[in-house]
């Protein structure tokens, strides 16, 4: 039998000498991410609007103080593109749920707000958000909780620099170089 390759190779990912933990733990960890996705899209549906409409929603209510937030804010706190997030924000004001105003201190920028109706479609998701998101981390004790956030915090990053990587070590030049 052919011997199979490690998927890791950094020692503090290997368990004995192999990566069968980090193949469970990833495998894991994508059913997770698929099952918080689902909850966000049925947020989503039940508001009328997209999964990645709610959360720009609710980002910006959570986010916007007094003023408001600009885009670039939100994409920042979403770890997405301003482009894309200004294509959402679009959606959600022909929709009457954000409301673009003037940036006093840079004409060039918008402040967005969420709206009354906005607002009151977040308050009404509440009765259903709160026991859904209390299930889905009931297994935490306040400790694992405020770990995981710190873990997932600096994951990000990592992630990033991650497909970056991916991104050249799949581009043409260098796999004509390997071959």
């Amino acid at each position: 039998m052919k011997a199979r390759h490690q998927t890791v190779s950094k020692p503090q990912l290997l368990v004995n000498g192999t990566d069968t933990e980090f193949r469970s733990f990833i495998h894991d960890f994508l059913a997770f991410s698929a099952l918080v996705n689902d909850i966000r899209s049925g947020f989503g549906a039940y508001l009328g609007l997209t999964g990645i409409a709610y959360t720009t929603l609710i980002s910006i209510a959570h986010l916007q103080g007094r003023h408001g937030i600009g885009v670039n804010a939100v994409a920042e706190h979403l770890h997405l593109s301003g482009a894309f997030i200004t294509t959402e924000v679009a959606k959600l004001v022909r929709a009457g749920l954000v409301h673009k105003g003037v940036n006093a201190k840079d004409k060039r920028r918008v402040l967005l707000t969420v709206t009354p109706a906005g607002r009151k479609l977040l308050n009404d998701l509440a009765a259903l958000q709160a026991p859904v998101n209390d299930s889905l981390f009931d297994c935490l004790t306040a400790a694992e909780f405020t770990q995981l956030r710190n873990l997932l915090a600096r994951l990000v990053p990592c992630g990033t620099r991650a497909i970056s990587l991916q991104s050249y070590l799949m581009s043409p030049q260098d796999r004509e170089a390997n071959a």
